[in-house]
């Protein structure tokens, strides 16, 4: 019997394009050509159980890309509350950790602050670490920083009594057979990983006993290979985020959220 404390009907999604879904585009969960994503993902296995059960499922996401915490944890946040969730996954900060002058402790602050506003709703929360950078280019510096906001993270959990998906310890997720052709959002394997590792978090068994375990070891390439590869990623994608940077852009820019209301979903995929 399922614990009654963990079958939630009411999931609000906040954060950027990692809770967007970036870049899963399995046709099994597109919903109005928007990417999928682990929280999509993560919803369809919470309708399922709120189903099992005889009780009724609705979800929204309100991550746009390209969103800095300050966004998720102000308007995203008053949006969401609104919607009155039982369940909120909050992720942010990951666009300011990029930065080199980015206050850990200020951005620690103003999340605990989302966390302990939803908190006294009542509904529960749902957080993530950071993925450990250090095996990617260019990002592998920002690794001290990232490591620094993942230990607010699990201390503001504590506090709070919130869950926490451990990314950071997500093995399978430094094979870049996880990620997507730009190394910053994942493929969809990657996303319905963390989906799974969510749904641990938040207490209930997982349907695939191997979603933790890495991948076999992809056969090697030669150096020249691997610089040409790198030169390229540079140039389709350092490249244009640089200057969306030096012109004070971002990728989500004019961008509304995909499920702006909280409504059940198309299907259930188990």
């Amino acid at each position: 019997m399922t614990d009654e404390s963990r079958i939630w009907t009411r999931y609000v999604a906040i954060g950027d394009s990692f809770t967007e879904g970036m870049c899963d585009d399995d046709p099994a969960f597109l919903h109005d050509g928007e990417f999928a994503g682990w929280a999509d993902r993560l919803a369809a296995h919470l309708s399922g159980i709120a189903r099992d059960a005889g009780r009724p499922f609705g979800y929204a996401n309100l991550a746009v890309r390209g969103r800095k915490l300050a966004d998720v944890v102000g308007p995203q946040l008053e949006d969401a509350l609104a919607l009155q969730p039982d369940l909120v996954s909050i992720v942010g900060g990951g666009n300011d950790i990029l930065r080199p002058k980015a206050d850990l402790d200020a951005l620690a602050a103003s999340l605990e602050d989302a966390v302990a506003r939803i908190r006294a709703t009542g509904a529960d929360v749902l957080m993530a670490t950071p993925v450990d950078p250090a095996d990617a280019p260019l990002v592998r510096a920002t690794r001290g920083r990232a490591g620094i906001y993942a230990a607010h993270i699990w201390s503001i959990a504590g506090r709070h009594g919130a869950h926490v998906i451990n990314q950071w310890g997500m093995r399978a997720l430094r094979d870049w057979r996880m990620w997507s052709e730009d190394r910053i959002h994942m493929t969809s394997e990657g996303h319905r990983r963390v989906a799974l590792a969510a749904l641990e978090a938040l207490g209930h068994d997982v349907p695939d006993p191997e979603w933790a375990t890495p991948l076999e070891p992809a056969p090697p390439i030669s150096r020249r290979e691997a610089l040409q590869a790198n030169a390229q990623w540079a140039r389709e994608y350092v490249g244009p985020w640089v200057q969306r940077r030096l012109t004070g852009r971002s990728s989500g820019d004019a961008r509304r959220a995909k499920r702006p209301d909280v409504s059940p979903l198309d299907d259930t995929h188990d």
